[in-house]
């Protein structure tokens, strides 16, 4: 399958037998990381990394992925670049694009990583949007592959705010391949109703389901994954923490939820967690809320369901075969 040339931006651009394509790169890229076989074929390229919001799991895929096919990173963080300040996306893309063999952005609104494609010239990858995470399904799609043995028929329950990337992303990728994707959150908390009936014209050709419902029981039951996110990104104010905790609380994931789900259940999420107190974040939770944990707990985060850290693994794997894919050889 030839992917040359083609951006990564949302899986909405990819077919099933495309992403299929993919997740079955990365696997034979991942056997060969492990066996020691070197895949570095790329040597003289390099790639340009935008990041407008940080990351540890993103930053660090890109570059060992990266340097592992022998190519060279520049790390450009918020303030290393003129980027929609002195300089337009248009431009930055057309300078970029003249200067690197792709370009990764890693910020703010899909129209930005959608512009640096437009203007770029080269492969362009989107390493998370507000509105889409495209290189995390993958990780997840092969994690969830490895671990249960089959993606066509997996039941995915999405637990809390399924309103933006990580619950579109799952919604289109589970659609797109024939898994059952739940959304189990308060009614207000739903994916957009336009995002969902177009997942739905992809579940109908794949044999997936879309279900949303506010109904923990009936929506975790038999489920074979469970998954969360956080709920509240730091910066936003006092108001946003306290309506979310109260209103998503009741559907934090707890031993009891995975013991509902049933002895098949695993347990992901993309990360960082907040399980426990052991963060900035986790002792500013239970100053300002009495709370020891927020979307998952303890127990669960590490316990034998939790695969979270295989997760994380599979995004190095996963970029690098989208970086292979989309640059040819």
């Amino acid at each position: 399958m030839n992917l040359k040339g083609r951006h990564f931006l949302t899986l909405k651009d990819y077919t099933a037998e495309e992403i299929l394509y993919l997740l079955d790169l990365a696997q034979e890229l991942k056997r060969k990381k492990k066996e020691g076989i070197p895949v570095d074929g790329y040597r003289g390229k390099n790639v340009a990394l935008i990041f407008e919001k940080t990351s540890t799991r993103t930053r660090c895929s890109f570059e060992v992925a990266a340097h592992d096919m022998g190519m060279g990173t520049t790390y450009l963080e918020p303030d290393s670049s003129q980027i929609g300040k002195k300089e337009s996306i248009a431009d930055t893309a057309r300078v970029l694009g003249r200067i690197y063999d792709g370009i990764e952005y890693r910020g703010f609104g899909q129209e930005i990583v959608e512009e640096l494609a437009k203007y770029a010239g080269v492969p362009v990858w989107n390493g998370l949007t507000n509105e889409y995470h495209p290189t995390q399904m993958l990780a997840d799609m092969l994690t969830v592959r490895e671990q249960i043995g089959r993606l066509k028929g997996v039941k995915l329950v999405y637990m809390g705010d399924a309103r933006y990337n990580m619950g579109n992303s799952l919604m289109i990728v589970c659609a797109k391949l024939g898994l059952h994707f739940v959304a189990c959150a308060p009614k207000k908390y739903f994916p957009d109703a336009g995002l969902v009936a177009e997942c739905e014209s992809y579940a109908a050709v794949s044999g997936g389901t879309i279900t949303l419902t506010e109904d923990v029981a009936e929506g975790t039951k038999n489920a074979d994954v469970i998954y969360t996110d956080v709920w509240v990104s730091m910066g936003e104010p006092d108001e946003v923490w306290e309506e979310r905790i109260g209103e998503l609380t009741p559907y934090k994931v707890t031993m009891d939820v995975m013991r509902h789900a049933g002895e098949q259940a695993i347990f992901l999420h993309c990360l960082p967690a907040f399980h426990d107190l052991k963060t900035k974040v986790g002792a500013e939770m239970e100053k300002r809320f009495g709370i020891t944990d927020m979307e998952v707990t303890d127990e669960v985060f590490e316990s034998d369901r939790s695969r979270v850290f295989d997760e994380a693994e599979n995004r190095m794997h996963t970029i690098k075969a989208v970086m292979a894919a989309t640059l040819g050889e």
